[in-house]
């Protein structure tokens, strides 16, 4: 697999990316960011969750227990996600590349790379160039339109990045009920700790990596993955 053939399988990614950072860079203005810092953010992590909960907290200088504690419980993810497209690289696929191209890993990429029997460097490149540069021309669109549209259509137009995490979400809670219940649980969680006095004070970041934590915990002992036997 060579680079253009990564090339043309990240445009659907790339295209999809441009219109969700559009959004991402309207909500970072909307809160009092430059265009510049936006634009710095989106080249320098590359995650749309992990960017959506940051910006609520770096608003608040101070926050940084906070800061901590929400991007490596929404972000930890990424790690695991390294390990299985370790196990498909080719010979070629090491030192200094496993670094570089590690960044790129979102769940869009991986989820296109993983199921490849193989992933050559010069593939996976290809790949995450369209959606690297999609999130950042979006990013920048988005600072820009956010700066000259009435305040009240920015506002509204922040909600669009609420329905991608929608979107993917749904299908997914379709098919497995396990997974909708994960979500219904972690809703019920992230409710509570907005509305319940005391629980209302604990800040935002720390609440959204809680209610993902105790839905995960809670799931866990109702669906219990059994180990397979070693001899099957």
């Amino acid at each position: 697999m060579n680079y253009k053939k990564g090339l043309k399988d990240g445009i659907p990614i790339g295209l999809g990316y441009l219109s969700v950072s559009f959004t991402f860079g309207i909500m970072a203005v909307s809160l009092g960011l430059n265009s510049w810092q936006a634009l710095l953010i989106s080249m320098l992590t590359l995650t749309s969750a992990g960017q959506l909960a940051a910006i609520s907290i770096m608003v608040n200088p101070g926050r940084y227990f906070e800061m901590f504690v929400t991007q490596f419980t929404i972000n930890v993810r990424y790690a695991f996600m390294g390990i299985v497209l370790s196990q498909k690289r080719d010979s070629k696929f090491n030192g200094i590349w496993k670094w570089l191209l590690a960044f790129f890993i979102t769940d869009e990429i991986f989820a296109i790379a993983s199921i490849k029997k193989e992933v050559s460097r010069i593939y996976l490149l290809g790949l995450s160039t369209l959606p690297y540069f999609g999130w950042a021309l979006g990013t920048l669109l988005g600072t820009l339109i956010g700066v000259i549209v009435p305040e009240f259509i920015m506002h509204a137009l922040c909600l669009a990045i609420y329905g991608m995490f929608i979107a993917i979400i749904t299908p997914v809670a379709k098919e497995n009920n396990k997974v909708l219940i994960a979500v219904i649980i972690a809703s019920v969680f992230s409710i509570l700790f907005f509305f319940v006095p005391i629980l209302n004070l604990v800040p935002s970041g720390i609440a959204i990596s809680l209610s993902a934590i105790f839905a995960a915990l809670i799931c866990a002992l109702l669906f219990p993955i059994k180990e397979c036997d070693n001899n099957e």
